[in-house]
């Protein structure tokens, strides 16, 4: 039942991709209107106006304006765990883990701009960058869950959580996204963004060897 619910959400008919649609519009407009304004200048009126929506339709998908601000897709989480539960079963846990990642992270080069601007507003702005930090870990630990019910394949992660493993998988795993992501940011020119991600995961599956003088 848990994995046809995450199938469901991870994929979804005509009516779900509508709605994503319309949250990642609302998220873009905020961020965009974030960025060139301030957050705090920005009215959920002027997002639901940049979006096309009406305010009443803003609060279907957020329960405040700053909400708007914090998450870009709020559904990727989702589709990772799912990704990492369905992934053959002879990937290793950080393989498992490292495609899921690169299936998200497919069009970052295209979405480089928002994605900038996005981080950008956080930082800006203490209350944005806690709550930013908030649902990072958040989605961090929703993935050691997911790595722990991988591992064990009966679909219980026990009384006492993920356990380490999962845990610093995850983490590590996260830590991984955000070097390559300011990694390619630097040098564009020099490599695609997924180059550089699937390297990235090279040195951690060798286990971090020391670089040759």
């Amino acid at each position: 039942m848990q994995l046809m619910s995450e199938k469901g959400a991870a994929g979804g008919g005509l009516r779900e991709r509508k709605k994503r649609a319309t949250r990642a519009a609302l998220s873009e407009a905020a961020v965009r209107l974030a960025a060139e304004h301030g957050a705090e200048k920005v009215t959920v009126e002027a997002i639901s106006a940049a979006a096309g929506v009406s305010v009443r339709t803003f609060f279907n998908y957020f329960d405040s304006r700053d909400e708007a601000f914090v998450v870009i897709d709020a559904d990727a989480g989702a589709r990772m765990r799912h990704a990492v539960l369905e992934a053959p079963a002879h990937l290793s846990p950080l393989a498992a883990l490292r495609e899921a990642m690169a299936a998200e992270l497919a069009e970052a080069e295209q979405q480089h701009e928002l994605w900038r601007l996005h981080a950008e507003v956080l930082h800006a702005s203490p209350h944005l960058l806690a709550r930013g930090v908030g649902a990072h870990m958040a989605a961090e630990a929703d993935l050691a869950d997911a790595i722990a019910l991988r591992l064990r394949g009966d679909g219980d992660t026990g009384g006492d959580g993920p356990g380490l493993y999962p845990r610093l998988l995850a983490a590590v795993a996260g830590a991984a996204v955000r070097t390559s992501m300011d990694h390619w940011s630097a040098h564009q020119e020099e490599a695609a963004f997924l180059d550089v991600f699937h390297e990235v995961f090279t040195l951690l599956a060798a286990g971090l060897p020391a670089p040759s003088a």
